[in-house]
């Protein structure tokens, strides 16, 4: 008889990503510790950036790709006065210019200009498609393309320091410490080369750290160390169960043993509030606390977006 999968059912693991990997570097080592091929994140980290990035095990993956719609939650370094190929660190310089003259004032008037709903383009080097291949390859085979503006939102853009230094080409710079909530999709290196742009000394971001995924964060990650370490002193690692990892992230809702059922046999129930119900994804839970599935409104019944329960227990 086939040992079931210590993983099963799966649950969501919350990890500091390190300097210098790529979330799918995070992804193949956590294939290691976890002994399972079904791992998959909620959202891209780029390798400069450190911080927060949720992982799903198993039956969790499939929660994933709502996670990544949630709103996130940054603290970075912005250097104005240089500008990269990439808006961060990791590209080249291609421009520089004195920014001594820049003020806190104006840091903050450029901030201020950058908060709230706004038309962004994303970086020439990034994954975004543009008919259907990646901006980055484009960029890496120097072809000539524009990037579309997008719609993101920047709830929250604030600055803690402002301080000048001198970059090893001897240009005068100010680093700019800042805290950033915003929607899925936003690039924050790109509001980096946005405020250099807007002061016109130009920018990129120097340091990125990820410290909120909707619900999930800095401080209850574990680093790529620790989970090793959980795994080979108690030959599993410890995952938040996909009831719980549902019930933080999404409204809730309770239904009867009946209603569940049917529910999970594909049933469009009516929802609560009738067809002005919640908006986004909504965890299901049965009888026992039991997690069913993740349901969205349509017309004020629920559509199934990914079903945990194959028969209401």
């Amino acid at each position: 008889m086939k040992r079931k999968d210590p993983m099963e059912p799966g649950g969501l693991v919350v990890v500091d990503k390190p300097a210098g990997f790529t979330s799918h570097d995070v992804v193949a080592k956590m294939r290691g510790i976890a002994r399972t091929r079904r791992v998959g994140h909620a959202g891209t980290l780029d390798p400069m950036a450190t911080g927060v990035l949720v992982l799903g095990v198993e039956r969790a993956t499939k929660l994933l790709g709502h996670l990544a719609l949630t709103e996130k939650e940054y603290v970075g370094t912005v250097r104005l006065g240089q500008s990269t190929l990439t808006d961060d660190a990791e590209g080249e310089i291609t421009a520089s210019r004195d920014a001594s003259a820049v003020t806190p004032e104006g840091v903050r008037a450029q901030v201020s200009a950058l908060t709230g709903a706004l038309m962004q383009v994303p970086s020439k080097v990034s994954a975004v498609k543009i008919d259907g291949k990646r901006s980055y390859k484009r960029a890496r085979d120097g072809e000539e393309f524009e990037i579309p503006a997008r719609p993101v939102t920047v709830s929250s853009f604030e600055v803690h320091d402002v301080r000048p230094d001198r970059a090893e080409d001897g240009t005068q710079v100010m680093d700019v410490l800042v805290s950033v909530v915003c929607s899925s999709g936003t690039y924050i290196r790109a509001l980096a080369r946005d405020m250099g742009a807007g002061l016109g000394v130009g920018g990129h971001l120097t340091a990125l750290r990820r410290t909120r995924v909707g619900p999930y964060r800095l401080e209850g990650a574990r680093t790529l160390e620790q989970l090793q370490t959980e795994r080979d002193g108690e030959e599993r690692i410890t995952l938040l169960p996909l009831g719980e990892a549902a019930a933080a992230a999404f409204p809730r809702w309770d239904v009867d043993a009946r209603a569940a059922q049917l529910l999970v046999n594909g049933a469009r129930l009516t929802m609560p509030g009738g067809p002005a119900g919640t908006q986004g994804p909504v965890a299901v839970f049965g009888p026992g606390d039991r997690f069913l599935a993740l349901v969205e409104s349509h017309r004020g019944r629920a559509k199934s977006l990914a079903v945990f329960a194959t028969q209401a227990g």
